[in-house]
């Protein structure tokens, strides 16, 4: 059993920047991959970003890439995600997830075995 605990989140200006953290429980950490995924008011829960357990490989939606940076430290167990030049359109609850997910699943979060309760983030105009 994995736990998952995201913080980081809050009210930011656009342009501006937040670091998301998801620290995790266990001793099998470095085995997930862990993944974001948000879920804005009214739609459905999309993927943000994936790294494989030794960090080696990232995906990003399109929408980010660029401007957000998915990470990893497997010595605290725990994974990041540093957002810059954030827009209105990335307001939404941020989630955390993790599992032992194929490499061409990074994308679906029914893959992921373990989710966090979620973090709020607010980009005002």
């Amino acid at each position: 059993q994995v736990q998952l605990v995201e913080s980081g989140g809050g009210l930011v200006q656009a342009g501006g920047s937040l670091r998301l953290s998801c620290a995790a429980s266990g001793r099998t950490f470095s085995s997930y991959r862990m993944g974001w995924f948000r879920q804005a008011p009214g739609k459905e829960r999309e993927f943000v970003a994936s790294i494989s357990g030794s960090g080696g490989s990232l995906y990003y939606t399109d929408s980010v890439k660029g401007r957000f940076t998915i990470s990893r430290d497997n010595a605290k167990n725990t994974m990041y995600l540093q957002m810059n030049s954030l827009k209105p359109e990335d307001t939404a609850v941020y989630y955390c997830a993790a599992g032992w997910v194929y490499s061409r699943d990074y994308y679906a979060p029914e893959k992921y075995n373990y989710w966090g309760q979620g973090t709020q983030v607010t980009v005002s105009p």
